[in-house]
């Protein structure tokens, strides 16, 4: 029998706030969720919490240095985030020479700009801005739509990842900074994402619902992957596992040091995922990403389940910041108010439902990732 707390027809985690908004969430005796479990294991896997923690990362950067080859020894992705730019921050601290990338897809915000001139500045890096061609992310992100599955996102997310070993290729390097880490990014259901480097899914959905032909917009597929990873040796490493990392740590250093500003969510520097997070996955998928956010927080020991709780039962979008956002969002998507709406009360489709290599993809990186901590 579960202890976990019911509200409604909704079961809640007694430890975290993950639900049965999951399908796959499973509770223990206790009412303890799979995910926290997750977390657990996860965090205690990573190299912080080894006893030589610091002679690893030592190690590691001494790795990176060894493998550089020409003016810059790492590439740090730099959105005006706080995983982001703190992973820019001690990339500068540990003595390394990274170029800082910002992949412009014609969402980022006012603070998220001026974070990223913020870090630049104070830390005395190279940037680099890959701007996206428009018309043709519009139209792929519009395809998204019309096919009503829920990983939106993934057209940013696939795009960014190419086009990071597209620079590390042109400028020789080998190392890739990535801010993802287990403290506060270890919860995700499957069924909120969809695997980001399956290229025929999005190639799929483009052809049926697109407009036009994708000859600019970043790509890679699974087989280029293996390609970078095994061949030219370019490696992604997580430079956070190897740290004490905490997100509220994290956003008081920048703001400290860096004159960093909080933008009020995870990954809000960016006007669409707000939007998509905050409204779209609500509404239309019953997804609260707040939830997993708010989870790892609580199993990092940075919030109270009391506290997550309260934040749940507000609102995610203030009412008059919605209308103007909706608004917005959908002009520069060429959607009609209507348009949108419809959109919203439609079903929501599998990415399943059209051609995709993401199972044996994701067979193939479980077995890549299993080598990543060095």
């Amino acid at each position: 029998m579960s202890f976990a707390a019911m509200t409604d027809s909704t079961t809640v985690c007694v430890r975290c706030v993950m639900d049965t908004t999951d399908p796959d969430i499973t509770f223990d005796e206790h009412g303890i969720c799979h995910h926290c479990r997750g977390h657990e294991e996860k965090v205690a896997s990573i190299p912080a919490q080894r006893p030589d923690a610091s002679e690893q990362l030592a190690e590691v950067v001494r790795g990176i240095k060894a493998r550089a080859s020409g003016e810059y020894d790492c590439i740090v992705g730099l959105s005006g985030g706080v995983d982001s730019s703190y992973v820019a921050y001690q990339a500068v601290k540990l003595g390394l020479k990274p170029l800082a990338v910002h992949f412009d897809n014609g969402w980022n915000s006012e603070l998220a700009v001026e974070n990223i001139e913020r870090i630049v500045k104070h830390l005395g890096l190279d940037l680099m801005t890959f701007v996206i061609d428009w018309d043709e992310f519009r139209d792929i992100q519009r395809s998204y739509f019309k096919a009503d599955v829920i990983d939106i996102e993934m057209v940013t997310d696939h795009a960014i990842f190419a086009s990071m070993f597209d620079i590390a290729n042109k400028h020789g390097i080998k190392t890739i900074l990535s801010g993802t880490n287990a403290a506060t990014e270890s919860i995700m259901p499957k069924s909120w994402q969809h695997f980001k480097f399956d290229l025929l899914n999005l190639k799929s959905i483009h052809k049926r619902f697109g407009t036009m032909p994708i000859k600019h917009y970043p790509t890679i597929s699974i087989w280029r992957m293996a390609w970078q990873n095994y061949v030219r040796k370019t490696s992604s490493v997580s430079i956070l596992n190897y740290l004490p990392y905490s997100k509220s740590g994290a956003i008081e250093t920048l703001q400290t040091e860096l004159g960093w500003r909080y933008y009020g969510g995870k990954h809000y520097e960016s006007v669409f995922t707000k939007f998509y997070q905050a409204h779209i996955l609500p509404t239309k998928f019953n997804v609260d990403k707040r939830r997993i956010h708010l989870s790892d927080l609580i199993m990092n020991g940075e919030v109270t389940r009391d506290e997550a709780l309260a934040e749940l039962a507000g609102s995610p979008y203030p009412a008059e910041a919605l209308v103007h956002d909706t608004e917005y969002v959908c002009k520069k998507l060429g959607f009609s108010q209507q348009e949108f709406a419809e959109y919203l009360s439609r079903p929501p489709v599998s990415h399943f439902a059209y051609p995709s290599y993401a199972k044996l993809a994701q067979r193939l990186v479980a077995i890549y990732k299993r080598r990543r901590y060095r």
